[in-house]
């Protein structure tokens, strides 16, 4: 059981390290035996976790979607809100949410599928959910405006890391809602919503942490 701790720990230790050195330089421009430095371990013991610079940016994808999470006892259009800004928020404070978002934006489609599907099916979802109880107006077409939210909240981001490294970001998702509500919202609904998120994400990602780390365990026991 020690054994399976310490190669979760390792395996942790190696995706910190690597999202760290993706979203400084880049992927192309990272190097393995920097990774291997902030990493603290030994080649073999990174290549025995991922075989590859490409597997280690994959798992890097794939676990930013783990990030974020619906927040209970919301309306699903404002779930769509909280979810930008908990994105928002982990982007300036999780360099695992700064690497997928660069390798992304870069186009490192390893598995052949682009990284943003998770969130275009989640925000898909919630605003068909929407317009099933009247909060979301019923010619809205939901994979189009889901898709259309990803896209909008992506380029509203590269704009405030260009001019201030994301320090106005959630007061940018804010503004980019209030622009985006009065086309997707019912009239009725616009005065209940809140652009400017109505949970703190701070404790979002909290939640979100302690259920990645209860993971950790059950897998160290287990796997």
């Amino acid at each position: 059981m020690a054994k399976q701790a310490r190669a979760v720990q390792t395996r942790r230790s190696i995706v910190e390290a690597a999202a760290s050195v993706f979203a400084e330089y880049g992927y192309e421009r990272a190097a393995t035996s920097e990774i291997l430095r902030r990493a603290n371990v030994t080649k073999g013991a990174m290549y025995f976790h991922f075989p590859s610079k490409e597997s280690l940016a994959q798992a890097i994808m794939d676990e930013q979607t783990g990030l974020v999470s619906v927040e209970p006892g919301l309306s699903p259009l404002q779930s769509v809100i909280e979810i930008t800004h908990q994105f928002a928020y982990v982007l300036r404070h999780d360099a695992l949410a700064r690497a997928g978002t660069r390798l992304s934006i870069e186009g490192v489609f390893f598995n052949g599928t682009h990284p943003w599907g998770d969130w275009f099916d989640l925000t898909t979802r919630l605003l068909a959910e929407g317009q099933e109880q009247g909060e979301v107006l019923p010619q809205v077409v939901p994979r189009e405006t889901a898709e259309f939210v990803v896209a909008t909240f992506t380029g509203v981001q590269l704009v405030s890391e260009a001019i201030n490294r994301r320090a106005d970001l959630r007061g940018r998702v804010a503004v980019m809602w209030r622009h985006i509500l009065p086309s997707v919202a019912h009239p009725a609904a616009i005065s209940r919503l809140r652009p400017e998120g109505a949970t703190d994400p701070a404790a979002a990602t909290a939640r979100n942490a302690a259920r990645a780390e209860a993971d950790i365990e059950v897998g160290a026991v287990t796997g």
